[in-house]
């Protein structure tokens, strides 16, 4: 599934391998990271199933920070990813979470944070970071950039552990799991997924305020050709035509460059 050493090529796109074997099968000294190589890898993400939330969440921090920097996806994305995504549905990420600690303060749930770090891995390796790159380098972008389209590969499989939590009991939990999902779900394989991402993004878009989820769910909708007559509020209306200011001012200054091509691509 990826070029990762340690790992087989003839996996399934939606098979997503136990956490233990990816902690163990992956030659993590051998894979690059933001920092060098993965070799303190295993002793984060182990960290990740401690019994202390704030632990937990700390250590959802540090792992993120290793594999993701200015966009780029690195050799050791792919497999902290599918463990990250693997451990979803584990016990141990929900511990100690249902009564806060009146002694202590408050910590992120290590569930949303995991969903969160997701997402934004998922949108570095978007099809517009694609298109992005094609515009730049031409049609050989994927085939200089293997740690993206590794991940884009993977998507399958982290999207089977993400969807589960979009019929979740906690609203932040599904709210991170469909921002999560939507560009987890651009994967040819997955499009058979959107009327239900429809349906939940309507949900969302009902009943939360909060523009950090309205605003890509807002264009995710859009991009799937679906009337946002009565989904935008006066603030997304305001948000909307403030971004299409601000693009305009941008291609004013550098003709030629369409929506995010001001986005420094690393690998341009």
């Amino acid at each position: 599934m990826t070029n990762s050493p340690g790992w087989t090529e003839n996996r399934q796109l939606d098979e997503l391998p136990h956490h233990q074997a990816l902690l163990h099968g992956t030659a993590w000294a051998s894979i690059a990271t933001v920092y060098g190589t993965g070799e303190a890898l295993p002793t984060v993400l182990t960290r990740i199933l401690d019994p202390d939330p704030v632990v937990r969440v700390t250590a959802v921090d540090d792992a993120f920070r290793a594999v993701n920097d200015q966009n780029t996806v690195y050799e050791a994305t792919v497999p902290v990813a599918l463990y990250m995504a693997a451990i979803l549905g584990h016990p141990a990420i929900t511990a100690g979470e249902a009564v806060p600690d009146a002694d202590k303060p408050p910590h992120r749930s290590t569930l949303v944070r995991l969903l969160q770090g997701l997402s934004d891995t998922a949108y570095d390796a978007d099809d517009e970071r694609v298109a992005r790159g094609e515009r730049h380098r031409g049609k050989v972008f994927l085939d200089a950039y293997p740690e993206l389209r590794a991940f884009r590969e993977a998507r399958p499989a982290i999207f089977s552990a993400v969807r589960p939590l979009l019929d979740h009991d906690s609203a932040a939990v599904r709210d991170a799991a469909l921002l999560a999902a939507i560009p987890l779900a651009e994967h040819p394989d997955l499009s058979r997924y959107r009327g239900e991402l429809i349906g939940h993004a309507r949900n969302l878009l009902a009943n939360s305020p909060d523009n950090y989820y309205r605003e890509p769910v807002l264009e995710a909708m859009k991009a799937w050709g679906q009337d946002l007559s009565g989904l935008e509020n006066a603030d997304d209306v305001t948000a909307r035509e403030l971004r299409a200011r601000q693009l305009a001012e941008h291609c004013s200054v550098w003709p030629g460059h369409g929506k995010n091509d001001h986005v420094e691509d690393p690998q341009s």
